[in-house]
C-alpha cells in the first residue's frame, strides 16, 4: 500500500477536480506470499483515466484472482466521463480487494466495498488510511471541509529575516531548496503572493523544472485592487475557491494574512544558514493574543537537509 500512495502523489493537482488515487495489481494475492506487481496506476491529468481503470488496462487477464491495491475506495457511480471502478474491478474477476481510505464522497461512501462483497471479493480497509489521506490531502480537504488545501512557504535566515532592510533577498537558500521549491510549485494548482512581493519583484512564478514546466500553477495575487494580466486577485484568504490547492509563497504580508485566518494546512520553513540582522521579518502580526494558543498548533512532519539548507514541514494540528 505504501508504493500506492508513492504512486498517487504523480497524479496531485494534475488529476482535479478528481482524488489522486495510485493502484497496483498484485498476483498472486497477497503480496506477503510472495506476490508479484504485474500493473501499476494512477488518476490521469483532468481525473481520467482512474488509477484502477489505467492498473486492469496494463494488467489484462492477469488481473483474474489477482489482488488490486487502491489508496481510496473505488467509485460506485456512473459518471459520462468513464465506467465505475467497482464494476471494472468486479469485471476484471480480481479476487481480493485492498483499501487504504473510505471514499467520503456521498456517491461512493461505502457502496463501492459493499458491491466488491456482494460480488464475492474479499475486501480489506483502512490500511495506511492516514498516509492515504495525506498524499491526497487538497482532493479530501476541498471533499469533507469545502475549501482549498494551503501550504505555506517561508524561506529565511537563522534569524528569521527573508530580506535585508532593503528588501534585496535573491537568494536567500541555495539551488537545491530553490529547486524543491519549483517541485513544491508543480505540485499547487495555485501559487499566491502579495502585493507587496508583487511589485518588488515581479515574480513569475513558473515551475523551472526539467520536464514539469507545463505543471505551473495559476497565479493568484493578494490584493484589494485588480490584478494584473494573466493573475486572479484575491481579496482575502477566505476568497478563494476556484482550486483545491493553493501554496502561499510571498511576503510576509500574504503569510500573516493566512496565518491569522487559520487557513493555513502545512508549513514549509526552508532556513539557510545566514544571519542578516535588521532584515524584514518573515511574519507580521497574526493575531495572537496569548502566548498560550501559539502552543499545539503545529507537528513535525518531515526534516531534511536541502545542501546547506535546512526544511522542517509542519502540519497544522486539527480535531479531527
Amino acid at each position: 500500500m505504501a508504493a500506492a500512495i508513492a504512486l498517487s502523489r504523480r497524479g496531485r493537482s494534475a488529476s482535479a477536480p478528481n482524488p489522486n488515487v495510485g493502484c497496483l495489481i498484485v498476483q498472486p494475492a497477497p503480496a506477503e506470499a510472495g506476490g508479484k506487481v504485474i500493473a501499476r496506476g494512477w488518476t490521469q491529468a483532468g481525473g481520467r483515466p482512474h488509477a484502477e481503470a489505467m492498473a486492469l488496462a496494463a494488467a489484462g487477464d492477469a488481473a483474474h484472482g489477482a489482488t488490486a491495491y487502491v489508496t481510496l475506495e473505488p467509485c460506485a457511480h456512473a459518471s459520462p466521463r468513464g465506467p465505475c471502478c467497482t464494476d471494472a474491478l468486479i469485471t476484471a474477476g480480481v479476487a481480493r480487494v485492498v483499501i487504504a481510505a473510505q471514499d467520503p464522497d456521498p456517491r461512493t461512501d461505502g457502496k463501492g466495498i459493499a458491491r466488491l462483497q456482494e460480488a464475492g471479493i474479499e475486501v480489506v480497509s483502512s490500511l495506511l488510511a492516514a498516509e492515504a489521506r495525506a498524499a491526497m490531502a487538497p482532493w479530501w480537504t476541498r471533499a469533507t471541509q469545502g475549501r482549498p488545501f494551503v501550504t505555506l512557504k517561508l524561506a529565511t535566515s537563522l534569524d528569521g529575516c527573508i530580506a535585508r532592510a532593503d528588501g534585496s533577498s535573491r537568494w536567500i537558500t541555495g539551488t537545491r531548496a530553490r529547486a524543491h521549491g519549483h517541485l513544491e510549485r508543480a505540485s499547487h494548482q495555485a501559487i499566491l503572493v502579495g502585493r507587496g512581493t508583487f511589485d518588488a519583484d515581479e515574480p513569475k512564478l513558473d515551475v523551472r523544472l526539467s520536464g514539469l514546466e507545463g505543471r505551473s500553477p495559476k497565479k493568484f495575487l493578494l490584493t484589494s485592487g485588480p490584478a494584473p494580466d494573466g493573475w486572479t486577485a484575491v481579496a482575502s484568504p477566505e476568497a478563494i475557491d476556484a482550486v483545491d490547492s493553493v501554496l502561499v509563497e510571498g511576503g510576509a504580508g500574504a503569510a500573516s494574512a493566512f496565518l491569522a485566518a487559520d487557513r493555513v494546512d502545512r508549513l514549509l520553513l526552508y532556513r539557510a544558514p545566514i544571519l542578516i540582522g535588521g532584515g524584514k521579518p518573515a511574519l507580521g502580526d497574526i493575531g495572537l493574543t496569548d502566548l498560550a494558543d501559539a502552543h499545539d498548533r503545529w507537528r513535525l512532519a518531515d526534516s531534511r537537509l536541502l545542501g546547506s539548507d535546512r526544511l522542517d514541514v509542519y502540519e497544522r494540528a486539527r480535531e479531527g
